[in-house]
């Protein structure tokens, strides 16, 4: 039976490459989305986010309710992290990571009580309208918002990076193109007026005027489901700044710079980002928690994970608390059938398989496939490239895989990066098409690590070298402050003594004697250049102070000896002296 379709919008203008894959997304996306019910443990990693991991603000043994902040963002790029139930915190130690690499992190570990008690939301704010965009931007950091769409990005942090003279069109993906992943579908079939007035929301946040949401055409309920709520608010409130664009099944039509170029015939250049051009592409799951973030105060502490595979007994979506072990979410689905061989997080072109099932939903998980040999095709061993250059022809980025390739696997890591290798989305269009089996993503992956790798080492070798210098500027700095003391105190020395000399000229002066020859009354020179050579400014002043007072002690004594000589002299001629004349 073959699928339904929407009709696709006229006047779009596609993207380069692609492929048309067969997307498996019955009959998960035919079932309403379930409720996952609690589990008695939760482990939630501190880096689940792009950017800094967050910093636990809770210690062993404290109780927590569901929504209460467990983690605060540690910069700004980073996320904050809440309860997804209430319980006590059991612990804070390294756990398994959702990684291809099997992983580990520091993670929070809350043991459940199974009452779900909820803590104080935030304030709500029902007319957000009243708030500006930076206290919408503040709300979205507290919630712990981050991209839904697989790329976990702080959304508050998109939001400030946007085009500083405003955003004119605000794209909401609904594409979700990769096989079998439906939770963006189910959720704009059930929930399609949450979505719509997030966008609301989200045009007055960025000041945008116009909101264009692009839906693949193999979507037809979820297209249906936004139309009419479109219709109804512009009748009931006159809102037209909404249009739904449908758009071909071609993988991948969710990535954002293809979304766009398709919706808008933007092409968005290398080292551009699609702010620069005032647009801005958020994933209609964001928008939705977004909303109930700001209106109704809810922290995110669930997403919709899609649970699928042949290796699953009953595919569905289901609504699970961040923290979940992934074995919990696979029973709630129906357990495994026989022969799984393969637990996958994401789709089969761009997610990775995991090495164990005891590791947590976080919130990039979109989806968990579970496989069997049978079904999925076998590889063949990897045999040499034979410049088929269908790979370029597929590539939606529009770059060269095929020299790529070539420069990553010689490790000519520099050249690689001139041919635009981080313009590479890593979609698998390239691996998927190529006759000889090549994993070029694998090769990609690897030359971005070592670029990266050798990006840190040069700036630690640039930081040293800073330091270094900096270091010997110190060095040559405090050098010539102690010179310009040492100086300093030379001259003051210096204009001492000659303050010393002047004044011993001016003692000598008063005496009549000799400068350089100036003698204390019992005949000891009062101060000469001589002896002030090598003295400091002090003793010089001390000993010149000293022989002026010894001068003047000199002088007292000769004056007092004067006057009682001229005492006995008078006292021998006085009339009242016995034997004196009368």
């Amino acid at each position: 039976m073959p699928e339904a379709r929407a009709t696709i919008s006229p006047g779009l203008h596609g993207f380069h490459g692609g492929l048309d894959l067969e997307y498996h997304k019955a009959p998960a996306c035919e079932r309403p989305i379930g409720e996952m019910p609690l589990v008695d443990e939760y482990v939630l990693p501190l880096h689940m986010h792009i950017g800094a991991p967050a910093i636990p603000v809770v210690s062993v043994g404290e109780r927590v309710r569901r929504g209460q902040l467990l983690a605060r963002p540690d910069d700004f790029i980073s996320a904050a992290i809440h309860a997804p139930t209430s319980g006590t915190i059991k612990a804070i130690e390294p756990r398994g990571l959702p990684h291809p690499g099997g992983l580990s992190a520091q993670s929070i570990v809350l043991a459940a009580d199974g009452e779900d008690r909820e803590a104080e939301p935030f304030d709500p704010w029902p007319d957000y309208s009243d708030k500006s965009p930076v206290e919408i931007r503040s709300r979205l950091r507290e919630a712990g918002i981050v991209g839904l769409g697989g790329a976990v990005f702080p959304t508050a942090v998109k939001l400030a990076t946007a085009n500083p003279g405003g955003v004119e069109t605000l794209v909401l993906n609904g594409a979700e193109c990769e096989p079998y992943i439906s939770c963006d579908d189910r959720l704009m079939q059930e929930d399609p007026e949450t979505i719509i007035r997030g966008g609301q929301m989200m045009l007055h946040a960025v000041g945008a005027s116009r909101c264009l949401i692009g839906i693949e055409d193999n979507k037809p309920g979820a297209v249906a489901a936004l139309q009419a709520v479109i219709d109804r608010l512009a009748a009931e409130e006159g809102e037209d700044r909404f249009a739904i664009r449908v758009v071909p099944s071609i993988y991948p039509a969710g990535g954002e710079k293809q979304l766009i170029r398709t919706l808008t015939g933007i092409e968005v250049p290398r080292n551009r980002h699609v702010t620069d051009y005032r647009l801005l592409c958020l994933n209609v799951g964001t928008v939705a928690n977004s909303w109930r973030a700001v209106v109704e105060g809810r922290a995110l502490t669930e997403r919709v994970v899609t649970v699928t595979g042949g290796g699953v007994a009953e595919p569905r979506n289901v609504r699970v608390r961040i923290g979940t072990p992934m074995a919990e979410v696979i029973e709630a689905a129906g357990g495994y059938t026989e022969g799984v061989d393969r637990l996958l997080m994401g789709g089969p072109m761009m997610g990775f398989a995991l090495h164990d099932d005891a590791v947590p939903v976080v919130k990039a998980t979109n989806c968990l496939l579970a496989m069997r040999p049978v079904d999925r095709d076998p590889t063949p061993p990897p045999q040499p490239c034979i410049r088929c250059s269908r790979c370029s022809e597929a590539c939606p980025a529009d770059l060269l895989p095929q020299q790529l390739y070539w420069y990553a696997r010689a490790q000519q890591f520099e050249r690689s990066h001139e041919y635009h290798l981080f313009d590479c989305i890593e979609c698998g269009v390239c691996s998927a098409v190529c006759p000889s089996h090549i994993p070029l993503v694998q090769y990609f992956r690897h030359a971005k690590t070592e670029i990266w790798s050798a990006e840190r080492e040069r700036a630690k070798a640039e930081h040293a070298r800073r330091r270094f210098e900096f270091h010997n500027e110190r060095i040559e700095r405090q050098k010539a402050e102690r010179e310009a003391a040492l100086a300093k105190k030379r001259a003051a020395i210096k204009a001492a003594q000659e303050k010393a000399a002047k004044q011993d000229d001016k003692a000598g002066d008063k005496t009549g004697e000799s400068p350089a020859r100036a003698k204390t009354g019992d005949g000891a020179p009062a101060a000469t250049s001589s002896a002030g050579e090598g003295k400091s400014a002090a003793a010089l002043s001390i000993e010149a102070a000293r022989a002026r007072a010894k001068e003047r002690k000199a002088r007292a004594q000769q004056v007092q000896s004067e006057t009682d000589t001229a005492k006995d002299a008078g006292a021998s001629d006085s009339p009242d002296r016995p034997g004196g004349s009368s």
